[in-house]
């Protein structure tokens, strides 16, 4: 199954668990022709939308190297820094059950259905969060360097890391505290870091409040508390809306959404 098809399968999956039965696949000018459909763009509800997506996730000044600061900056189809593909989809469980998670994690986020050594008690499909990993693939090419972190304190920089050897590059979809709907290609969502075991507060993506993609220094993405309500399920009123219905929900700036590569 190729990248796309697995992307789309899995976000498909998400979105029937959201009671949302269709899958809105957008198309981006992001994405260089050789990585194309296969690779993504991440946006920032603060300066995009899924039709205009304006600013994307970009590794600064183009090198694969650990430590490489991820920033947002202008989309492009030139641009190999802008390419990203999703690696080792799946749910927190998954990621748990390959011990790339901790069990206190998998516990808050995760769970599995049916029998097996990994099967929490309180288990609920609902809660079995889509969890995903973002690999750097410059011109289509897998970098084996992921998006992440290495602490989920506060100010965390978020920087290119190893791929699959620990749990600051796995992201969970956070749809406890969003629309529980597809996040990835309806609407935009938070996205939990892996190393995060502070439920009350999960340490989220989160690109500088005061931030503005062309601004230098280029403003680095780092890891902060989630802003809004937590985990509740029952958000109180506020000035998001969610299918029609008021939420009072984390800031833009910790709310991302994900277009496809452009057409080869």
């Amino acid at each position: 199954m190729s990248i796309r098809s697995k992307v789309i399968a899995a976000a498909a999956a998400l979105t029937i668990l959201g009671g949302v039965s269709t899958v809105s696949v957008m198309t981006a000018s992001a994405a260089t022709p050789s990585c194309g459909p296969g690779c993504i763009s991440v946006f920032s509800k603060n300066f995009g939308t899924y039709t205009n997506p304006q600013f994307i996730l970009d590794v600064f000044q183009r090198k694969q190297a650990v430590g490489q600061p991820v920033i947002l900056f202008r989309e492009s189809n030139a641009d190999p820094a802008e390419d990203f593909t999703f690696s080792d989809q799946g749910t927190v469980a998954d990621f748990y059950a390959a011990n790339l998670v901790s069990a206190a994690f998998a516990l808050h986020y995760g769970c599995t259905v049916g029998s097996g050594a990994k099967q929490f008690p309180d288990c609920t499909a609902s809660r079995n969060l889509f969890a995903f990993e973002v690999q750097y693939s410059p011109f289509g090419v897998d970098s084996g360097l992921c998006v992440g972190a290495t602490s989920a304190v506060a100010g965390s920089k978020v920087s290119l890391q190893p791929c699959g050897t620990s749990a600051g590059t796995v992201w969970a979809v956070d749809t406890l505290d969003s629309c529980p709907a597809n996040p990835l290609y309806s609407l935009e969502a938070q996205a939990i870091n892996g190393l995060d075991e502070n439920f009350s507060l999960p340490s989220v993506l989160t690109y500088p409040a005061a931030g503005f993609p062309t601004d230098k220094p280029r403003p680095q993405f780092t890891l902060q508390g989630l802003a809004g309500f937590s985990q509740d399920g029952n958000p109180p009123p506020g000035p998001q809306t969610c299918g029609g219905l008021a939420v009072n929900g984390p800031d833009n700036n910790q709310l991302f959404g994900a277009v496809e590569g452009i057409q080869p």
